[in-house]
C-alpha cells in the first residue's frame, strides 16, 4: 500500500478521533503535537486505526511507536 494513501486514511482517522478537521499528520507527528492526545485517547486512536486498516498491532509495536511515521511503516509492511 502506498504511504500517501496510508497518510490520507490516517488523517481521516485522526480527524474523527480528535474531532478536529484541521489535523494533518506527517511522519514526525507525535502526541505532543495534538492537544487532546493523552493515554486514553491513544487507546481510542489505536483501535480506530486497527479498524480502518483491518489489522491488529502487537503490544510491542504499540509501545515502541514514537511517531506517526513509525505507525505508517508498520501498516505499510503489513499491507504487502
Amino acid at each position: 500500500m502506498d504511504t500517501k494513501v496510508i497518510y490520507e486514511r490516517l488523517n481521516k482517522v485522526f480527524r474523527d478521533v480528535f474531532d478536529d478537521e484541521d489535523i494533518t499528520v506527517g511522519p514526525k507527528t507525535t502526541a505532543d503535537d495534538i492537544d487532546d492526545w493523552d493515554s486514553l485517547e491513544h487507546i481510542t486512536l489505536i483501535n480506530a486505526v486497527e479498524r480502518e486498516f483491518k489489522m491488529k498491532f502487537k503490544m510491542g509495536e504499540i509501545s515502541s511507536m514514537k511517531n506517526v511515521g513509525e505507525m505508517v511503516s508498520i501498516i505499510a509492511a503489513r499491507a504487502k
